[in-house]
């Protein structure tokens, strides 16, 4: 979409595509805790078996896969920050955690096999909360999932009394498990149990959570939301409704799948690429998502209208895709305003009302959807759709969305930036813009910078190189000139690698 182009004189941008020979970062990592032999609490029956058959089944279906098997803190804190590096030129980063877990004062720790604690201030030193495992994941460009087979009694009764009000403050529960968390956008939580509640180890060499998670991960056309729906209902059916897993996060627009012969389409895509993505779950599991939608899924209405705005569809109807898309605005979506704006400006098998999409586009940018903020700057920057052109407008709506992560906004502002455009933003700035925007996949900054490099100051080029050396990226004098050396590290950056032709 154009509109992700900042039209600024200096940076009217024209994507080439490139005839390297590469190799390309893997877009699809995970890493996988087993922790069972425990030196200090009662040791775990089913963990590595767990993660052991979760690890294979990842790998079967196109996952790079890093295993760790009863790891001491230290050694999971130098994993998670490995993985975190590696996640964030990966198109999905999925961590499988099964083990000891714990909640207290409404934080979640995950207890590696070293953790000695003798009082429950000692939980903090001892352990890893849930906030470094998502952390760990954050960065990567399209989902990121972790997955806690953890909600198991509290390992340390003698220290942690979970009924005692000062100490299960918090907690929604005195029994066990683990707290709710609170996922940011795009990022999704699947908890074995509802929150608070206790997992079961079930009678086989494995949990029935992880019985049920592998048989429908390797469905190829099962999307991940109704993946998930579907393991609640298999483990509800094997432990007679005794366990439900809970699954906690906002999934973006694209739908999503595990499977890498089914994961296809562009980082950022528009309504047409989206109709084909959603059209593609409705004919693999049309019954489970005309269900969830009766229901009020809004994810599901926006993906039933999607599908309906496939042209080459036999279900294309676009008067019932508006009618799907303004039920779930009338239910307050954000990001069914956006779906619907982009439907209405652009007369996408309906009539154009550009007014009505601004208001829409308006809605959805109050309610900080990454996508919104920025097209909005864009709006403000040309003047387009009835507004006068404002540049500070627009910066501060591209400032907005680049800290929601969205990295076309990232470049923008970096654009801005590197030409002295922003009283509080200098050329470091600017460079960490641009490594941030190459390390969350934006094709206009690689662009930008490898076809453009010109329109980029030394002072700028200079900050990358220092921040690209750092990073391990780049060995070369740091003195803000362009050549080979910057390419290939401006290329590692984004997750491309050139190989010897």
């Amino acid at each position: 979409m154009l509109r992700r182009l900042l039209a600024l004189p200096l940076f009217l941008l024209l994507f080439v595509a490139s005839a390297l020979a590469e190799t390309r970062a893997k877009d699809r990592v995970a890493l996988v805790f087993g922790m069972a032999a425990y030196q200090n609490v009662t040791a775990l029956r089913n963990t590595v078996n767990d993660a052991t058959a979760l690890a294979r089944t990842l790998e079967e279906i196109g996952f790079h896969v890093d295993v760790r098997m009863d790891a001491t803190r230290e050694e999971t804190l130098a994993a998670l920050d490995k993985f975190a590096f590696e996640a964030e030129t990966a198109d999905i980063a999925l961590i499988y955690y099964a083990g000891h877990g714990v909640s207290v004062q409404g934080t979640t720790f995950l207890i590696p096999v070293d953790a000695k604690v003798r009082q429950a201030k000692d939980i903090v030193s001892a352990s890893v909360t849930m906030d470094q495992m998502m952390a760990a994941v954050d960065g990567a460009r399209k989902m990121s999932v972790v997955i806690l087979d953890s909600c198991r009694d509290n390992p340390f009764p003698d220290v942690i009394d979970l009924r005692d009000p000062e100490v299960a403050k918090g907690l929604t529960t005195g029994k066990g498990g683990l707290a709710p968390p609170s996922p940011e956008r795009g990022t999704l939580v699947a908890y074995a149990a509802r929150d608070g509640e206790v997992a079961l180890d079930g009678d086989s060499a494995n949990s029935p959570f992880n019985i049920a998670l592998r048989a429908n991960m390797v469905k190829p056309n099962l999307e991940i939301s109704l993946l998930f729906r579907q393991v609640r209902d298999d483990v509800l059916a094997a432990t007679g409704n005794r366990q439900e897993p809970t699954v906690y996060g906002s999934l973006p627009g694209e739908p999503f799948y595990l499977t890498a012969d089914a994961a296809a389409g562009s980082s950022e895509p528009g309504v047409e690429e989206l109709a084909v993505a959603w059209q593609r779950v409705v004919a693999a599991d049309r019954a489970n998502l005309e269900k969830s939608a009766a229901a009020g899924d809004s994810r599901s209405l926006v993906g039933l209208a999607l599908a309906k705005l496939d042209r080459q569809s036999t279900d294309y109807a676009p008067q019932e895709a508006q009618a799907l898309l303004e039920q779930a605005v009338a239910a307050g979506d954000p990001d069914a305003k956006y779906r619907l704006a982009k439907v209405l400006e652009g007369g996408i098998g309906v009539d154009p009302d550009p007014t009505r999409a601004l208001k829409l586009y308006q809605e959805a940018a109050e309610a900080k959807v990454p996508a919104a903020l920025n097209d909005m700057g864009y709006f403000h920057f040309t003047g387009e759709l009835g507004l006068t052109a404002d540049r500070d407008a627009a910066l501060a709506l591209f400032r907005e969305a680049a800290a929601q992560g969205h990295t076309e906004a990232m470049f923008n502002v970096a654009s801005f930036a590197a030409n002295g455009l922003v009283p509080d933003l200098g050329p470091k700035d600017a460079a960490d813009l641009l490594y941030r925007a190459l390390r969350g996949g934006s094709e206009l900054a690689l662009d930008g910078l490898l076809n453009n490099a010109d329109k980029f100051p030394k002072e700028t080029w200079a900050d990358l190189q220092a921040i690209l050396a750092e990073k391990g990226l780049y060995d070369g004098t740091v003195d803000g000139s362009f050549g080979p050396g910057t390419r290939r590290a401006v290329l590692a950056a984004y997750g491309i690698f050139e190989t010897e032709n």
